[in-house]
C-alpha cells in the first residue's frame, strides 16, 4: 500500500508570457504508489513533472521533496540528489557510447583516481538490470539497438542514481504492444518490491488502468481531480480531460473502390547510415481505402513514407501513382500531382518552428494569385485571414496566426500540419505517425478529418505505432519487419496480440 506524501506541491502556478501553464496546483503523491498524470496537449502535466525534475522554475507556489522544499537553485542534479529521476519523451542517450558509458555518464567510478574503470562500470549495470529485472548487455552500442532496449537503458539510467521517485514521460510511444506489457510488469515490479514511487504521464487510457494506483487529470493547467483507479474507467476519465463524453468506435472501415491509385513494386532504399531499409516492399492503395502499416518503428516506415515523397533515393523498385512512374520525381513534382504528406517528426521535416502560424499554413499555396500580388508581393490580409479559417476548421489554438510556430503545443503543432496538408484536394496522402503527443480529444478530431478524406475518395497509407489507432481506422492492414512486408490482412480478421508477432518477424520464423 502507498504511503505518506513522497512529493508535496502546494499551490504551484507556472507563467509565460503568453500563457499559465500551471494554475495553483496542490498534489500529493505517494511513496511506493503507482501515480498517473492525464489531460490534454497543453494542460500542464510535463511542466509540473519539469517543476519537479528541476527544468522548470515555479512562478508561484512551494514543492517539497521528501521533506525538503526545493530552492530557487533547484535543478536536475539536485532533482537526482534529492531522489527523483526523470525519462524523458525523446530520449537523451549518446547513440556512439555503449549501454554502460551511457548509464554511468556523469558518475563514471575511476581507477587510479584517473582513468574511468569500465570493468566496474559493465560489473554494476549487469547487477543493476538484474535486479531490476530490466536486463541489458553493458558493452553494446547504444545507437544499434532497438527503441525498445533503448528504453530500458534509459530507465536504468535514472535507477542507476538510486532515485525514489521516477518520473516516466510517454514511455510507449515508440514501443510494440508486447514491449508496453513487459515494461508495465516491470514498473509495477518496482513500485510493489523496490516500495519506489513511479509517475507516468501519458495520452494512453488503457495504459493508465493497466498501471496506476491513483490517476491525476489536468485540465487547463489546473488539476481537475484526483480518482482511484479501481473508481474509475476510461471513459470517465476521458470526460474529465475534456469536458465530454469521448466515443471510439473500434472498426470504422469504408468501401473502396477497384481503382488504383498508388502502387509500389519491389521498392528498396537505405537509411542514413547507408545501409538498406526498406528491402523490396510490394503494395497497393485504392481510392477510398486506408492501407495501415504495422511495425515497431524503426523497422522502415519513415524510410518507406519519405522514397514515395521522393525525398530519398531509391534503390530499387518503382513508385506508381494513377499509372504513371514517379519513381525519380522530385517531392515538389510528386506534390504538384496530388500527393500530401505528414511526416513523423513534424519539427525536422512538418514545419518551421520560428516561421508563424500563417507561413507555416501557407506552405505549398504561397505562389497561388490569391495570395500574390503581380505575383510577388504577398496579399498579407488574405494569407491571415486564410491561416485563421484553416486554424478554426481543425481547431488549431493559438494566440494568433502571426505568432511563431514554436509558441504552440506539440498537439497544435500538430494539427496546423495537418491542417496545411488536408487542405489540398489530392488523391493520395501518406500520413506518418498522425496522433504522436496528441490528446485524446485532438486524436479524436485527427481520426474524423481522416475518414473524412477517405469517403472524399483519398487513397491512404498511414503509418503508426499505435495499434489501436491502426484497427480503428484501417480497411487492410500490413505487417512490416526489417524492411519487409511479413503479412497482409483485411481489417477484422487478425488481433492486436497476433498482428504482433507479424511485427516482429514471426512469418519470416515460421517460414524458415
Amino acid at each position: 500500500m502507498a504511503g505518506s506524501p513522497i512529493a508535496r506541491f502546494s499551490h504551484v502556478s507556472v507563467r509565460y508570457p503568453n500563457a499559465l501553464a500551471n494554475d495553483d496546483v496542490t498534489l500529493d503523491i505517494l511513496k511506493g504508489e503507482a501515480f498517473a498524470l492525464v489531460g490534454e496537449n497543453g494542460a500542464g502535466k510535463t511542466t509540473l513533472m519539469n517543476v519537479l525534475y528541476g527544468l522548470v522554475k515555479p512562478t508561484l507556489g512551494k514543492v517539497t521533496i521528501q521533506g525538503q522544499a526545493i530552492t530557487s537553485r533547484h535543478d536536475p542534479m539536485r532533482a537526482m540528489a534529492m531522489g527523483v529521476g526523470m525519462v524523458h519523451q525523446h530520449f537523451m542517450l549518446v547513440p556512439g557510447f555503449t549501454v554502460a558509458q551511457n548509464i554511468a555518464l556523469g558518475s563514471e567510478p575511476r581507477k587510479n583516481l584517473i582513468f574511468y574503470d569500465m570493468k566496474k562500470i559493465n560489473a554494476e549495470v549487469l547487477a543493476l538490470g538484474k535486479r531490476f529485472g530490466l536486463p541489458v548487455n553493458p558493452t553494446d552500442t547504444v545507437g544499434e539497438l532497438s527503441v525498445g532496449l533503448q528504453q530500458r537503458v534509459e530507465i536504468l539510467k535514472a535507477l542507476h542514481r538510486g532515485v525514489d521517485i521516477l518520473v516516466l514521460d510517454e514511455p510507449t510511444a515508440v514501443l510494440s504492444p508486447a514491449e508496453c506489457d513487459d515494461l508495465f510488469q516491470v514498473l509495477r515490479g518496482i513500485v510493489r518490491d523496490k516500495d519506489m514511487t513511479v509517475i507516468l504521464i501519458t495520452h494512453k487510457l488503457h495504459e493508465v488502468m493497466q498501471f496506476s494506483d491513483r490517476v491525476g487529470v489536468m485540465k487547463q493547467g489546473k488539476l481537475a481531480g484526483i480518482v482511484r483507479t479501481q473508481d474509475t474507467d476510461e471513459k470517465r476519465l476521458a470526460a474529465m480531460m475534456v469536458g465530454r463524453e469521448v466515443l471510439f468506435d473500434e472498426l470504422r472501415t469504408g468501401a473502396p473502390t477497384d481503382r488504383e491509385v498508388l502502387r509500389l513494386e519491389g521498392l528498396k532504399a537505405l537509411d542514413d547510415r547507408g545501409l538498406p531499409a526498406v528491402k523490396g516492399v510490394d503494395l497497393t492503395v485504392r481510392a477510398g481505402e486506408i492501407v495501415g502499416v504495422c511495425g515497431v518503428e524503426g523497422n522502415g516506415q519513415t524510410e518507406l513514407c519519405e522514397c514515395i515523397m521522393g525525398m530519398r533515393p531509391q534503390t530499387g523498385g518503382t513508385v506508381t501513382l494513377s499509372g504513371r512512374d514517379v519513381s525519380r520525381l522530385s517531392p515538389r513534382e510528386i506534390r504538384g500531382m496530388g500527393v500530401s504528406f505528414i511526416p513523423s517528426d513534424r519539427l525536422r521535416t512538418g514545419l518551421s518552428a520560428e516561421a508563424t502560424v500563417m507561413e507555416n499554413m501557407l506552405v505549398g499555396k504561397q505562389k497561388l494569385p490569391e495570395f500574390r500580388k503581380f505575383g510577388v508581393q504577398l496579399r498579407k490580409k488574405h494569407a491571415v485571414d486564410y491561416a485563421k479559417r484553416l486554424s478554426e476548421a481543425f481547431d488549431v489554438r493559438s494566440g494568433g496566426v502571426d505568432l511563431p510556430m514554436k509558441s504552440l503545443s506539440g498537439g497544435n503543432m500538430q494539427k496546423a500540419v495537418i491542417a496545411r496538408e488536408f487542405s489540398f484536394d489530392t488523391p493520395v496522402l501518406i500520413i506518418n505517425q498522425p496522433t504522436r503527443g496528441v490528446d485524446i480529444g485532438a486524436i479524436e478530431f485527427i481520426h474524423e478529418k481522416i475518414l473524412e478524406k477517405r469517403a472524399a475518395g483519398c487513397a491512404i497509407l498511414l503509418v503508426s505505432a499505435d495499434l489501436d489507432e491502426l484497427f480503428r481506422l484501417s480497411d487492410r492492414l500490413v505487417t512490416l519487419y526489417e524492411g519487409r512486408l511479413t503479412g497482409q490482412f483485411a481489417n477484422g480478421t487478425i488481433g492486436k496480440q497476433e498482428i504482433s508477432y507479424y511485427m516482429t518477424g514471426g512469418r519470416q520464423e515460421a517460414d524458415a
